[in-house]
């Protein structure tokens, strides 16, 4: 029974170890895929995708993520306590799940839920945190998030929605994107609804309160 103990403690930091070697590697290269894109790429034949650098990304799109998912990005270490406290005192019905966590989920895990997937999510996630800046955390965010069925990061969304390139978005068209990233196969941001217009609105007031209180610093373009 101590040999079996051991081995999987020795098969678990091995696992560890080979997570970590990954978040370094991704630090320095763009991720080739993720297991959402390998997926939907089988089920649909193809899908959208070109890497686009944060360079080449308008400043507002970013900032309206941000505001969008994760408006306190720059104050956390990749879990945000207060958001889990007041997710768990409104019942779990609200999500609390950081950029950081969705990343951790996103590159390197599956989509479903399980107690199993959040654990390795949890252990991803200060690895992430640890090795990759925040503005690299939102770059890899921007480019493997899903926008619509088959279209994954800001270049295949802003073109497909838009006709444009991720760096000539405007603040509305920005929030619009964002306002679909909850729900991309069952939102369309070119044809948004009542809801849709109302979340824009709010994400794109949002984007401007955190780039006037300095909570879009740690992303920021260098001056």
């Amino acid at each position: 029974m101590r040999t079996v103990t051991v081995w999987i403690g020795r098969l678990a930091l091995a696992g560890v170890a080979a997570l970590l070697a990954l978040v370094v590697l991704f630090s320095l290269i763009n991720p080739p895929t993720t297991p959402t894109i390998w997926s939907e790429s089988r089920r649909l034949g193809k899908v959208d995708r070109q890497w686009t650098p944060m360079e080449e990304i308008a400043p507002v799109m970013a900032r309206s993520v941000v505001a969008a998912e994760d408006a306190n990005f720059c104050l956390h270490w990749g879990f945000d306590m207060r958001a889990i406290r007041a997710a768990i005192d409104d019942g779990a019905r609200r999500g609390a799940s950081t950029l950081s966590q969705q990343v951790a989920k996103n590159v390197f895990l599956w989509q479903e839920r399980s107690w199993g997937r959040k654990a390795l999510e949890a252990v991803l996630t200060p690895m992430i945190e640890l090795v990759w800046s925040k503005r690299r955390i939102l770059e890899i965010y921007l480019n493997v998030a899903e926008f619509d069925e088959g279209v994954f990061g800001i270049n295949a969304a802003a073109f497909r929605y838009f006709r444009t390139s991720p760096d000539r978005l405007t603040a509305e068209q920005a929030a619009l994107l964002a306002s679909v990233l909850p729900a991309p196969k069952a939102r369309n941001a070119a044809r948004p609804n009542d809801f849709m217009r109302r979340r824009a609105a709010a994400i794109a007031d949002g984007a401007a309160t955190i780039a006037a209180d300095g909570r879009a610093r740690c992303f920021a373009p260098a001056d």
